[in-house]
Formats: C-alpha cells, structure tokens, sequence
C-alpha cells in the first residue's frame, strides 16, 4: 500500500489528463439527473431506439425490431413509398419521487424509426407479428425482383 501511495503504482506517473473532467460530468449528470452535458442532444441520450434487423430472403424481406416492454396496441406502423415507419411511445414507470439513480440508462418517450427497403419490396404484402418483445414485419417482393431459374438451352 505504501509503494502504491508513494510511486502511484501500478500507473508510474502516468494519469488521464481528463480524468478531472470525466468526474466533473459525472458530478454535474447527478445534480441535474443525467441531463446536463446531453440537454441539446437528445438522441444521444438512448441511442437508437428500437434496435433492428433487415434480411431477405427469395420471397421476402424482414424487419425486426426489439420493442421490449411494447404492446401491440401503443404501436404505429406504417408504410410508404419504399420505407416503413415504427413509432409508439414507450412507457417506464416512475421508480418514485425521493430515489437516487445509481444508473440510468432505461429511457421513456417517444420514438419513430424509418426503415428503407431496396427497391422491388411489395408493400402491399406486410404482415406483422409482436412477440417476446421482437417486432416482425415480414414483406413480400414483387415478382420483377424475385430471382428466376434461366436454363441454358
């Protein structure tokens, strides 16, 4: 313990030059409950809500999005041109009025995601599915953009 206090070991002289700011973020995030340094940047506060897949296969395309915690009902889902949009409002109940947060990371609010497709998606063909938290949206292509079996004479 002495040679630690004495020589600083193991980092030998050696500190983060902004090891200062870093703990006055994290002071300032906890007076003012995470929202200090982020008040003008909202979309960095959650990342991009939800989180989603795009594959395709020979007749179709997926779309997956984790929607944890999301029902059906507080859902939109809409399709135009060649794009689909997800939005709802995501709910968190309040933890109570006299907590301190010793990690926040679960955010409440509103959010909308639109999702481009790659062109010969029939939007006229979508289904949808929630379950366990994973929204699937699955839409067929048009014919033009299947794949065709050509022989060889």
């Amino acid at each position: 313990m002495t040679a630690r206090r004495l020589f600083d070991f193991p980092g030998m002289g050696w500190r983060n030059p902004f090891a200062e700011l870093d703990r006055m973020q994290r002071e300032m995030d906890r007076l003012f409950g995470g929202k200090f340094f982020r008040a003008g940047l909202p979309e960095l506060q959650a990342g991009v809500f939800p989180a989603v897949n795009v594959t395709e296969e020979k007749d179709h395309y997926y779309i997956r999005a984790e929607l944890p915690g999301m029902a059906a009902e507080d859902l939109d889902i809409q399709a135009a041109g060649n794009s689909v949009s997800i939005s709802g409002e995501r709910k968190i109940s309040g933890e109570g009025d006299n907590v301190r947060y010793h990690r926040r990371e679960r955010e409440a609010g509103r959010f909308s995601r639109v999702i481009n497709l790659p062109e010969g998606a029939n939007l006229e063909d979508v289904k949808a599915g929630l379950k366990n938290g994973v929204l699937t949206l699955t839409i067929g292509k048009s014919e033009a953009s299947k794949p065709r079996q050509i022989s060889i004479n």
